[in-house]
């Protein structure tokens, strides 16, 4: 399959095979599984998950690689190919069976962060998640309250999964090569939250606020929805920055409010 990488899309192609193999066998696939690749791309990845699988749906946004990935097909007729934008795509209509998904996918950097939000809107359909991202959207997800890193992603991400970076990718493994690491993160959503929010929206409207100013304390970012004696009626301390909280304590806040 002979393409080159559109900027637009944000494409770079895995070529290494060793880091291909690699993947697949992090996934631990089985063949009943309902398998779900996001943007397969030139089927690098496609090609080695498809003898292992019953089925296996690819969402591909670009049009010139679907040409490809028909021919693929044509001789893996358990490939379902689905030209449409991962960001607008209802994963819940794949889950008719009511079996969870698995959902893999080489994500293009530019629309990682909205499409993980998106994808965590069906949490309750996916067994699991493994993707490859920058290596720093990663280590934010799987960030430690306190570390610097911690962010509106962070919370977010492990108020729905467990989050677990698997292994570093190199750019030269890459067609064109990227300016940063890769890495592959295993993102597995709670059958039971941990900590359960009263209005998730209202959650995520608090963190949003809390990071848009991280650099200020608690009292400060969060002062249109909470007052210091509201937050400290919780066993925060006020005068903390949003960095510093884990996922149950802004659970706690966003119970406040709810």
């Amino acid at each position: 399959m002979q393409h080159k990488a559109r900027k637009r899309f944000g494409q770079n192609f895995l070529t290494d095979d060793h880091v291909i193999d690699r993947i697949v066998q992090s996934i631990g696939l089985q063949a009943e599984d309902k398998l779900v690749e996001i943007g397969p791309g030139q089927g690098a990845l496609t090609r080695e998950m498809l003898p292992l699988v019953n089925k296996l749906e690819v969402i591909e946004l670009d049009r010139d690689l679907i040409t490809g990935l028909e021919i693929l097909k044509s001789s893996y007729p358990s490939l379902v190919i689905h030209n449409a934008d991962a960001m607008r795509f209802d994963f819940s209509e794949l889950n008719n069976d009511t079996q969870p998904l698995r959902v893999v996918g080489n994500l293009p950097y530019n629309i990682s962060t909205p499409l993980i939000f998106n994808l965590l809107s069906y949490a309750g359909v996916i067994k699991d998640m493994h993707f490859m991202l920058q290596k720093e959207v990663v280590e934010r997800m799987a960030a430690e309250p306190g570390g610097g890193q911690s962010g509106r992603l962070t919370i977010m991400v492990q108020y729905r999964c467990k989050v677990e970076k698997l292994f570093i990718v190199p750019p030269e493994s890459f067609d064109p090569q990227p300016k940063v690491e890769s890495a592959i993160v295993r993102l597995t959503p709670f059958t039971e939250l941990p900590f359960v929010a009263n209005n998730e929206k209202e959650m995520a409207i608090l963190v949003t606020q809390a990071f848009s100013q991280r650099r200020k304390t608690l009292r400060n970012c969060l002062k249109k929805s909470l007052d210091a004696a509201q937050i400290e009626s919780v066993g925060i301390d006020p005068k903390r920055r949003p960095e510093t909280l884990s996922v149950e304590e802004f659970v706690s806040l966003a119970n406040l409010i709810s």
